[in-house]
Parts: structure tokens; sequence; C-alpha cells
């Protein structure tokens, strides 16, 4: 194997040991549109740290993580769970909101216009710049 494939692989099994604590945090629900009940993943938020880190990380349904990871297979109707999601108070779920509005608010003036109406703490604002 090579050196790169095994650096993932340790990583992917961090990240993945974060499960237990993301599944508190968000009452094992997505922390983007709140759907319970389903299978969650573990999305890590760019820029990602050399090393994983439990706060760049958030759980996703399917549906949000195969969204975020395709943006032109975008439903901007199921983002519309953003309206709470932008106010959360975790730094990774917040810069995750923002980004989606961003991309929404090109052909979605409800996105455009919750953007104007958002408090970005500063230490969301540098995240969002890096």
């Amino acid at each position: 194997m090579s050196k790169g494939y095994q650096q993932h692989k340790e990583r992917l099994q961090i990240v993945a040991s974060f499960g237990r604590d993301l599944a508190r945090r968000s009452g094992s629900k997505c922390e983007l549109c709140g759907a319970a009940g389903v299978k969650l993943l573990t999305y890590e938020v760019a820029p990602v740290p050399d090393e994983p880190e439990f706060d760049h990380c958030l759980f996703a349904c399917e549906t949000c993580f195969n969204q975020i990871e395709n943006p032109k297979r975008m439903d901007a109707n199921h983002w519309r769970c953003l309206y709470e999601t932008a106010w959360s108070d975790v730094p990774a779920v917040q810069v995750t909101a923002v980004r989606l509005l961003r991309q929404l608010a090109e052909q979605e003036p409800w996105a455009s216009d919750l953007l104007e109406q958002l408090y970005l703490p500063p230490a969301v604002e540098e995240w969002l710049a890096a």
C-alpha cells in the first residue's frame, strides 16, 4: 500500500471515532436539516486541519451529504431548513450553512435574504475566509 493511502485510511478511522460524540451533540439527527431515524455520515468541514478535529466535523444525512458533495444536484427546497441551521451555535454547522446559502443565493432570493440577516461571530468569519 502507498503511504498516502495508509494516511487517508488512518484519517478516516479517526474521523469515524467522532461518531459517538457527534451523535450526542446532534441528538442523532442531521445537523443541517434535522432528519432523524436516517443514516448519518460524518462530514469534515473545509479547510480540514492536518490532524482531524471534532470541531471541524458535523453529522449529515445522506441527502445533505450528497448535495454538499455534488452541488450541481442541489435541491433548493431541501435547503430551506437553513433558516434554522444558519443560526446554529456549532461553528462547523454555521460555516457549512453559510457556504450553502452563498451557493443558493445565486438562484434563490430567499437564500440571499437570509444571508443579509445573519450575524456571524468573528471565528466563523475567519473560517469562511480561509
